[in-house]
Order: C-alpha cells, then sequence, then structure tokens
C-alpha cells in the first residue's frame, strides 16, 4: 500500500466516517490467561469513549511504510488452503459475529505474542463503499459500487498509572490519586487484507509494529504463518558492514559519500508522490554506484556475494532503512561530527605528514558549546577541497 492509500482507509476510523460494526476486546495477562472479554456496538459508545477506540485502531496505520508498517504477502497455496488465511478471511467475511472464529483467533495471538505485562487485543471490523473515480479523477460517493470490507487488529500494553496529586473539586484539595489499569498506544498490529488500487488485495497484510527493531517473529508465524521481514535496524547494521568488510580499503568517504546521496536522494524522490510505493534499492544498482566510484571489480564482486548471502539474490532493500535522510555522520572513538545530509560535500578526509585527518569546511557561523568563535588565517598549508 502506498502512503495515499493508507490515508484512505486511516481517514475512515473517525466516528462519523465509518461503519464499524462491532469492536472486540480481549484483555489478557502476564501469564497468558484471559481476564476478560468484550463486544461492543460503536454506535451504542459514548462519543469520547468511541473515539479512543478509533485512536488505537488509527494509530496501527500511522506507521512508516516499509520500515514499521510492511507488507506481510501470502503464498498462492496460503491463499488457497492455509489455515492462516483462512481464519483471517473467515474473520473478515463474518464480520466478526461467528464466536468460535474469533476465539480461535484471540488464542493464536496469545499462544504467539511474547510481551511484558497485561495487554488488549482489540479487533474491529467496518466496510469501506469505493468512491466511484472517473477518468477527470473526479470521486463521488453516491455512484460507489464496490466495497472492502477488512478487519484491524491492535494490541495495547495495559499499565498501572503512576502514583500523583490529583485535584478533588469538592474539598478544593489535592489528593493521591487512585492507580488504575490504562491502556497504552498500541505496540503491534495489522490490517487485513491490504488496500491496493481501490480493491482488496487478499494476498497481502499490512503489519504494524511499534519498533521498528523489534518484528515480533512468534506473533507473525501464529497469526499469518509467515515470518516477518527483517527489521529496519538490522538491515541498516548489515548493510552498512557488508560495506565496510568486502570493500576493504576501496571504502572511503567518497563511497559511502555516493552511495548515501544516491539512497537518500531516491527517498526524497518517492516522499514527494504520495501513490508511490516506498523506495527500494537493488544489489546490481548500488554495485552500479560503486564501480562509478573507482571501486574494484574484485570489491565490487564481493559485495555483491555478501549481498546475496545476507538478504537473497532477489531482494531490493528499502532506502530508508539503510540511510539516515535526516543526518550524515562521521565518526571516530572520541569525537561525532552530524553533517547536514545536504552539504556532505563541505567535509573530506586527508593524510598530512603521515597523519589521517576529517577536515570540514568552515567558512562562517562556527559555535563551540554555543559561543561563535573565529578562525584565523594560518596560511595555506592545506590544499583547499
Amino acid at each position: 500500500m502506498n502512503r495515499q492509500e493508507i490515508s484512505e482507509i486511516r481517514r475512515r476510523l473517525n466516528p462519523d466516517k465509518n461503519s464499524i460494526d462491532c469492536i472486540l476486546g480481549c484483555y489478557v495477562d502476564e501469564k497468558g490467561e484471559i481476564i476478560s472479554s468484550f463486544r461492543h456496538s460503536l454506535l451504542t459508545l459514548p462519543q469520547e469513549e468511541a473515539e479512543k477506540y478509533l485512536a488505537l485502531f488509527r494509530k496501527v496505520l500511522s506507521g512508516t511504510p516499509g520500515r514499521n508498517l510492511v507488507e506481510i504477502a501470502f503464498r498462492p497455496d496460503q491463499v488457497m488452503d492455509g489455515d492462516a488465511h483462512r481464519l483471517l478471511t473467515a474473520l473478515r467475511n463474518t464480520n466478526l459475529k461467528v464466536d468460535q472464529a474469533v476465539e480461535q483467533f484471540f488464542q493464536r495471538v496469545i499462544e504467539g505474542l511474547k510481551i511484558e505485562g497485561n495487554y488488549l487485543i482489540l479487533l474491529m471490523h467496518d466496510t469501506y463503499d469505493i468512491p466511484f473515480k472517473a477518468k477527470d479523477e473526479y470521486k463521488s460517493d453516491e455512484y460507489s459500487q464496490d466495497s472492502f470490507p477488512y478487519i484491524i487488529c491492535s494490541i495495547c500494553p495495559v499499565k498501572l498509572s503512576r502514583p500523583a496529586l490529583c485535584y478533588c473539586s469538592e474539598d478544593k484539595g489535592f489528593h493521591e490519586r487512585d492507580l488504575d489499569w490504562v491502556v497504552s498506544a498500541p505496540e503491534l498490529g495489522f490490517l487485513f487484507p491490504s488496500y491496493e488500487d481501490g480493491g482488496a488485495n487478499i494476498y497481502s497484510a499490512q503489519y504494524y509494529t511499534r519498533d521498528a527493531a523489534e518484528s515480533h517473529e512468534e506473533f507473525v508465524n501464529a497469526v499469518f504463518d509467515n515470518r516477518p521481514p527483517m527489521p529496519a535496524a538490522e538491515q541498516k547494521e548489515i548493510f552498512e558492514a557488508l560495506l565496510s568488510d568486502s570493500l576493504a580499503d576501496d571504502c572511503s568517504l567518497e563511497v559511502v559519500q555516493a552511495v548515501h546521496e544516491q539512497l537518500r536522494g531516491r527517498v526524497e524522490e518517492r516522499k514527494a508522490d504520495k501513490t508511490a510505493e516506498p523506495a527500494t534499492v537493488s544489489k546490481k544498482e548500488v554495485g552500479a554506484v560503486l564501480k562509478e566510484c573507482g571501486v574494484s571489480e574484485e570489491h565490487v564482486a564481493a559485495f555483491e556475494e555478501r549481498y546475496d548471502e545476507e538478504f537473497g539474490p532477489a531482494v531490493d532493500l528499502s532506502a530508508q532503512n539503510i540511510v539516515n535522510v535526516k543526518q550524515f555522520e562521521l565518526k571516530t572513538p572520541d569525537v561525532v561530527v552530524k553533517v547536514n545530509p545536504e552539504r556532505s560535500d563541505l567535509v573530506a578526509t586527508r593524510v598530512i605528514n603521515g597523519v589521517k585527518y576529517i577536515l570540514i569546511r568552515a567558512d562562517e557561523g562556527v559555535e563551540v558549546n554555543g559561543v561563535n568563535i573565529s578562525i584565523g588565517d594560518l596560511g595555506e598549508d592545506v590544499a583547499p577541497f
């Protein structure tokens, strides 16, 4: 799903824009035992309470596509005859009204979920009447012909509130408030099926995890009978190690700058287009950048071989997962330098009298601990950039 499609579904999760049949909940303790379960009609809930439930579902669709909101793809055989896909489809097609299917789903979640403390499993069903879209891009709800039934699951930690003083209007004083169990923002969740090209893609689900470094592999296996994509932080760490290890002496500042600029440019270009899928990069595309920078054929081949071992020969990586588009950082054991990624050209490396240096061009506006300093003219001992 692209950002526009995600926003289209997320906008429905407001009190006046949905047709949610019901909201189901299952409250589970730290031992994995069900404390309580409930079924609510959204229309019968007080408005403030309904809005809080909707906010918990909305958060599941607020992740960054390709980073902590990722696609879980089903194989054709899973769609045809897989237990996990069959159960999700049953929940969707029966509007969550078959208790046996709901209870089976809750048990799958409990058996596969490994998080500390109590938590709440929330499920909702909605049917989106897809607006008719003419060739001139005009949309009309009146002429809607297609619908998109879907479910969203949101799993939220439930924690004790912190001790605090609260104001009591009766005696106009402050007193210690009672501790309450409070529902926190979702730790993980999903949308099934995906909404793509104005309809349902039953071969796909959108999986959300609050922490991009935590994939909750046991949960994904239990609910989708699948493996989650490699966490973004792990992708970045492995990619950086591939460059360092396989390029050896060819891994210069200029090479890293070129790769960073190529990836950053892709991310920024796609960000401007809400209908575009998240930017990706392939092994061959990175290899082409390395060759343009003068990296030897031997080292490029070593990089591509290691890439295949770590990620797979046909796997493209999400560009935003392996590059920080907001920062260009240089680090030594004692010094960290952070540079505007658009001005990494201000940084260079030099060997002067046998000593290695990082040089930063500083024409004006230099501050040290918040104090403006001047840099005196010490001559032209070092060649300019």
